[in-house]
């Protein structure tokens, strides 16, 4: 049965992603800490995550390296994207700033 699983553990994103799963969305959170999570969906991710927390799940440890690096990817790809548009948004809002200074003299 298809199901979504969101989770900010890089490892047990990567479990999933080994077993099947596919990363659908990955999202930045607002506050200041930046974390990021990941939205996986995938068949019976109920049943592999209780097999993972019980530590009782096997994976090709090549595969789950594999997918540690993509979502190592995505998550550095995230992070760095959102500080380029924080940095496009100060320098643009700088820029106003400085038109209406000059329209204002």
């Amino acid at each position: 049965m298809q199901s979504i699983v969101e989770t900010t553990d890089i490892f047990r994103g990567a479990f999933f992603l080994t077993k099947g799963g596919k990363l659908s969305d990955v999202h930045l959170s607002e506050d200041s800490r930046k974390i990021v999570s990941f939205l996986i969906v995938g068949d019976d991710l109920k049943e592999l995550d209780e097999a993972y927390r019980s530590g009782r799940a096997m994976v090709d440890p090549l595969q789950l390296r594999e997918s540690l690096n993509h979502l190592r990817d995505v998550l550095f790809k995230t992070k760095r994207e959102n500080e380029r548009n924080k940095e496009r948004s100060s320098h643009a809002n700088k820029q106003e700033r400085d038109r209406v200074r000059q329209a204002v003299l």
